[in-house]
């Protein structure tokens, strides 16, 4: 089986590239509704592990870009929080973020999956059908499909909802159809410079990644409720030659979720951190020290000051 290079191709996947003549730069956004792969597509299109994934909605909370660089192109891919009805402040920023990618996109990719209402977030979707760049519409895990016919229903619903999308069939987690889309992305890209140095990888701080992990666990371990509630601040980030120590505070909204958080006896904290750790580790390629603390910040989702130090308004 052939490796993958680092924008998530495989060799015999790049040789169907396109050359481009002279130097290709874009914006290429990500957006859609919750839960139909978008982080799972990013993360196979750049070839790195740059979003968080898990089964849960809202996963993605922040823009997140991640960025692909060969000698004739560079792409700058955003993955966005899921379009969603906002219930809190928090998540009026988010949708802020999905908003802002339908402004600065050279191309727009909006995801969907074979089990997704096409209705869902109409209004969301009436913009994008609207959209001047070119629109590449992404129905996701098509390897949940068992015959043809099922796709060509699927296919034909969508072509009436954005009838000027080149529409791309594809199974992220298989790895099905991203390298055909991939080559189509850099065909569209404008000519122009890079917008990042040539060995950047995405646009976030070394402390953003650890929090998202820790997030990520904190996710996949936990369930309701306290997931949700809960936001990841990494108060040091000490890095030697072999190693790194970090001190991260995880706040909660309530004394009953910190209870839950840090389970009996300091176990399921102890889970979480464990977890974290080793991803950690791996993504930096260091050994870890890991100290997690946790706080309580009653309504921190509706407080603006709070919002804005954790990042999600200006």
């Amino acid at each position: 089986m052939d490796s993958k290079t680092n924008n998530g191709l495989t060799p015999a996947d790049e040789k169907n590239l396109p050359l481009a003549r002279a130097h290709k730069s874009g914006f290429v956004n990500i957006v859609g509704n919750p839960n139909v792969g978008k982080s799972t597509l990013m993360n196979d299109l750049v070839g790195e592990r740059v979003s968080i994934i898990t089964q849960k909605a809202q996963t993605t909370r922040h823009r997140i870009m991640g960025i692909v660089n060969t000698p004739g192109y560079q792409i700058v891919f955003s993955d966005t929080p899921g379009v969603l009805k906002p219930k809190y402040r928090m998540q009026e920023g988010m949708l802020a973020f999905s908003q802002e990618a339908l402004t600065d996109a050279d191309v727009l990719l909006y995801v969907t999956d074979v089990v997704e209402d096409p209705e869902k977030n109409a209004d969301y979707l009436a913009k994008v059908a609207k959209e001047k760049v070119p629109v590449l519409l992404v129905i996701n895990k098509i390897d949940l499909l068992k015959g043809n016919g099922e796709l060509d229903a699927i296919i034909d619903k969508w072509r009436t909802r954005l009838p000027d999308a080149e529409i791309f069939p594809t199974s992220a987690k298989e790895h099905f159809n991203v390298a055909n889309l991939m080559a189509r992305i850099v065909e569209l890209l404008p000519e122009g410079e890079p917008y990042f140095g040539k060995d950047a990888l995405t646009d976030k701080p070394a402390r953003f990644f650890v929090t998202e992990i820790i997030r990520e666990k904190i996710l996949l371990n936990y369930d309701k409720e306290v997931p949700y509630s809960t936001e990841v601040v990494v108060e040091k980030f000490d890095e030697g030659e072999g190693a790194i120590h970090i001190m991260a505070v995880i706040y909660v909204e309530r004394d009953s979720q910190k209870g839950i958080l840090i389970g009996k006896g300091g176990s399921m904290l102890k889970k979480v951190g464990t977890q974290a750790r080793a991803d950690i580790e791996t993504f930096f390629g260091k050994r870890v020290y890991l100290e997690l603390f946790v706080k309580v910040e009653p309504n921190w989702r509706n407080r603006d000051n709070k919002l804005r130090e954790f990042g999600y308004i200006e």
